[in-house]
């Protein structure tokens, strides 16, 4: 039987690992959940999200960042950015549910980002509606294990590419 899902597109998307001074990453718990397996669970994730058409990737990090976490560009220093783009597909569950169903799941350009400011300049409510109804700061190493199941490979990938700037 074939996959009727095979000849989709991925969805061009961008995602930062935006970490502070002491080493740790951001990471927020989303509001719509819809990402998430049917057994649910505890997920976290970095910020990410799509391209717009003919948008500059760097610029489409720094919305995305700023949409996600209301941080302004001035607290935020690009470090870094994947040698290549990181695919993944959703799952059976999930395919044909997501984005309208147009894609069979994403690729990322992933970007490595420092934060300058403070706690206190992260406002997931900036942007209507907000995307996160939480955030932390969590050890770099452990966030294969905070994200979904299905995007564990990225994960692990930006990590291996990043943790030398980290």
């Amino acid at each position: 039987m074939s996959d009727p899902f095979s000849h989709l597109p991925y969805r061009p998307c961008v995602g930062v690992m935006l970490v502070n001074s002491h080493g740790l990453a951001f990471v927020g718990k989303r509001i719509d959940t819809r990402g998430q397996p049917a057994e649910g669970g505890d997920f976290w994730q970095m910020p990410q999200g799509g391209v717009d058409d003919g948008e500059d990737l760097h610029q489409a990090a720094l919305r995305e960042l700023w949409e996600e976490t209301g941080v302004e560009d001035r607290h935020i220093t690009l470090l870094a950015q994947t040698a290549e783009e990181l695919f993944y597909d959703l799952p059976d569950e999930l395919m044909g549910k997501l984005w309208k169903g147009r894609y069979r799941g994403q690729r990322q350009h992933w970007f490595l980002a420092r934060f300058s400011g403070e706690d206190s300049d992260i406002h997931l409510e900036r942007h209507d509606p907000p995307e996160f109804n939480a955030w932390k700061w969590a050890e770099p190493a452990q966030l294969p294990d905070l994200i979904v199941p299905f995007k564990k490979r990225v994960y692990r990938a930006v990590l291996d590419e990043f943790r030398d700037l980290i």
